[in-house]
């Protein structure tokens, strides 16, 4: 819900300080256990043929890096729907290989050392520790220490994404020299949840000035106590009051980018998702989470 970047550190990632929430949003992933494949072999297939189903994906990753702890699993079958829009910063990808962890531990009852999927999931990227704890939580080093913290008011969103994705490790590169782009809202925001800011909307708004219009039309939109973009973008997402109509926020946006945008009403869903266990498939579903 904010994040802080404090320094460039000499590994080459960014020293943050931030605060996440799951989301009611959620793609959905299963996993058959396959005696048909080869031992180490995974199979990933996706409803949207813009997902890479190779070992790019964080799915396969995530179960590489698992694969260290346990050496060579079964061979693995696994579906995912996607739900949570990919390049919107909301964490899709990431909890997704979180949730392949989870199913995997699962299915194969596991006995792993403490912090042993921790560590796997920290290898593949610095959110998807967070996306296994699966509550309201601060994270600081490079993302990857995260603590629990009380989950505070229930709140409502409308999240908006542009037919387009900020690639993350180019917003972090640019943060440095990134400049403020006059008229343009960046300041911090007081609310339930914390003090609401983004330090990545100074670079990514410098390029993609639309953002940042985006975002100052919710905060000029009746029924919207505060705006915030999520992560590295493109997602803009604005905190609805309590009873509020989404209509005005939905109508400044139209108004501002025109109807070709994805807009979608949700809202903070503390909890881990109960792992479903499907008999007649031999197969394990769970839902991800949006961060």
């Amino acid at each position: 819900m904010w994040l802080r970047v404090l320094r460039r550190r000499a590994d080459g990632f960014h020293e943050v300080e931030t605060r996440l929430a799951p989301l009611a949003l959620s793609d959905r992933l299963s996993l058959q256990v396959d005696p048909g494949l080869a031992g180490g072999e995974i199979v990933l297939s996706c409803d949207d043929a813009t997902v890479p189903g190779d070992e790019s994906n964080l799915v396969v990753r995530a179960i590489r890096a698992l694969e260290g702890a346990t050496g060579r699993l079964p061979g693995l079958r696994f579906h995912l729907e996607k739900r949570v829009p990919h390049g919107a910063g909301l964490g899709g990808g990431s909890s997704d290989a979180a949730a392949a962890l989870r199913l995997v531990e699962a299915a194969l009852g596991l006995a792993l050392e403490p912090g042993a999927l921790a560590a796997a999931a920290a290898e593949v990227g610095s959110d998807v520790p967070f996306f296994l704890l699966g509550q309201v939580a601060d994270a600081s080093g490079r993302g990857e220490r995260v603590v629990a913290v009380p989950s505070g008011a229930a709140a409502r969103l409308l999240l908006v994404k542009l037919p387009f994705g900020v690639a993350t490790p180019w917003a972090y590169r640019q943060w440095g020299a990134a400049l403020e782009v006059e008229g343009l809202p960046y300041g911090a925001q007081a609310s339930p949840w914390g003090e609401l800011r983004n330090d990545l909307e100074r670079p990514v708004f410098e390029k993609y000035q639309v953002l940042g219009h985006v975002k100052a039309a919710l905060l000029g939109a009746a029924g919207v106590s505060a705006a915030l973009m999520s992560g590295s973008g493109s997602t803009v997402m604005a905190f609805l009051e309590d009873g509020a109509d989404a209509a005005a926020a939905r109508a400044a946006v139209q108004a501002e980018v025109g109807a070709e945008v994805w807009m979608r009403e949700t809202h903070l869903a503390p909890g881990l998702r109960a792992i479903e266990r499907v008999a007649a498939q031999a197969s394990l579903r769970l839902d991800g989470f949006g961060g």
